[in-house]
């Protein structure tokens, strides 16, 4: 974090971070300044065909040095010596997110409604710079790709990047002044039991076998969205936490993503092997261990939060089956339980590995938005969804992301996200829809997902005017 105040004062901060330990949690990244930034998918059938432009000017191999005191790995990760196999991940490249409504550019689905945040699609910004933090070997690495070969840019880029982090006087850090700080919905309880039903009834239709109905709490904002971000993640840290710098509105307010997301989405390694980790059955946390072990038990013994985790399964299934090596799709682990600070879930794993001639961006393509964000079948689900749901996702459900040029790429779902619009900060909420969901508890559900997030930035949900709050907000 001291790095990222340091390095705060440039465009385009990207923090990529493992705020808590767990399997996804070893590594971390900054970066900013970027070369390029893409902010709309290209026309045509390949929404991606400029970001893979984009990214081929970065060179494959690059210099790498620790920013500790460790000795000094070979000259390239394209080759890296023996010894030194543990280097960073991800190098330099794209990092940024893509939207939820990226899945229209990719399928042919209605756009019912209103687009109230007027954010890109996509952001994706070009870094030949990174600061990486390996937490398993307690190294902290400079890395970077040269642009068009250029070596010599990439040379003075890292100085200066080394010079600023030398010189740089640390600043006070900032707390977020929140205090009173007040979420409404836009949907009360009754209105979101109203759509519960409505999935139920699609349900029973044959329409859909789930849907992940979602809505959105808000409060006017417009001041500097960093604070929040360093208290979500001290007060519930997430192995995939993301602050995205998105730039200034017209009016100079600063935007930006703010997640605490505990899901991954895909990763690809160096060699084509792609992994995904579904999150779907949530309970709270017990206010004691008995209480705790009682509700994980609950969960591991619902019928219907095991059925909702195997479905989404079955969709990432078929999703990883149209670019991956026929018969390499499997499911190592199946609802298994893990807890982040506020609540517990139902986790699996689907894996394969890529064909000959399929990429990560084809892997996003045929895969994205994720089918634990949307549902099963996930097209009729998403459509039913653009019904419902009375406001544009934006980046929420969508992805938090980065590609190298060597054919890796690690992404976050953007679940437990705060986004600072210029207008005002929102997060969104929400939970797999099934022919068992009782609307009262799919409802508090989702007041138990927002109340994570919300403690750690001093914030709360209250009731909209002329509304009794159920879960006893003010």
């Amino acid at each position: 974090m001291d790095a990222a105040e340091a390095l705060r004062g440039l465009p385009g901060l990207a923090l990529l971070e493992s705020a808590r330990p767990g399997r996804t949690s070893r590594w971390s990244y900054l970066t900013a300044d970027p070369l390029a930034v893409i902010d709309a998918p290209s026309p045509g059938p390949d929404p991606f065909v400029a970001a893979r432009r984009l990214l081929a000017r970065l060179d494959h191999g690059g210099p790498a040095m620790p920013a500790t005191n460790s000795p000094a790995p070979a000259d390239t990760c394209a080759a890296v010596a023996p010894g030194w196999a543990d280097v960073p991940r991800f190098l330099g490249g794209l990092v940024g997110y893509l939207g939820y409504d990226v899945g229209h550019a990719l399928e042919r689905l209605p756009m019912i409604a209103p687009d109230d945040q007027g954010l890109a699609p996509l952001r994706l910004a070009l870094h030949d710079w990174v600061l990486a933090w390996d937490r398993r070997a307690g190294r902290a690495w400079l890395a970077g790709r040269a642009l068009d070969g250029d070596a010599t840019s990439l040379d003075d880029r890292l100085q200066a990047v080394r010079e600023r982090l030398a010189r740089a006087d640390q600043p006070a850090r900032a707390e977020a002044d929140v205090a009173g700080l007040r979420f409404v919905s836009g949907l009360d309880q009754t209105a979101y039991a109203d759509k519960v039903q409505a999935v139920r009834a699609a349900i029973a239709r044959g329409d859909i076998y789930q849907a992940n109905l979602a809505r959105r709490l808000e409060t006017p904002f417009q001041g500097d969205p960093w604070p929040f971000y360093r208290a979500l993640r001290t007060g519930d840290p997430a192995s995939l936490a993301a602050y995205l710098d998105l730039g200034r509105d017209e009016a100079g307010v600063e935007r930006a993503i703010v997640s605490a997301s505990p899901e991954p989405f895909l990763t690809v390694d160096r060699t084509g092997r792609v992994t995904a980790d579904p999150i779907k059955g949530t309970r709270p946390r017990g206010a004691s261990r008995d209480e705790d072990r009682a509700l994980a038990a609950e969960l591991l013994a619902s019928a219907k939060d095991r059925a909702e985790n195997i479905m989404i399964v079955d969709v990432l299934r078929n999703d990883l089956g149209r670019v991956c090596r026929p018969g390499s799709v499997r499911v190592p682990r199946l609802c298994r339980l893990e807890r982040t600070t506020a609540v517990q879930h139902l986790v699996s794993t689907v894996c394969g590995r890529l064909a000959a001639g399929r990429d990560a961006f084809d892997l996003l393509a045929a895969s994205f938005p994720g089918g634990s964000i949307t549902g099963a079948p996930k097209i009729r689900a998403m459509e039913l969804l653009e019904e419902l749901e009375p406001v544009r996702r934006g980046p929420y459900t969508g992805a938090a992301l980065w590609l190298g040029p060597d054919g890796a790429m690690g992404s976050s779902i953007l679940i437990r996200t705060f986004v600072a619009d210029g207008l005002r900060l929102t997060i969104h909420v929400g939970g797999g829809i099934t022919w068992r969901s009782d609307p009262a508890a799919e409802w508090q559900e989702t007041v138990v997902k927002a109340g994570g997030p919300l403690r750690a930035i001093n914030g709360h949900e209250v009731a909209r005017p002329g509304v009794t709050p159920p879960w006893g907000g003010g």
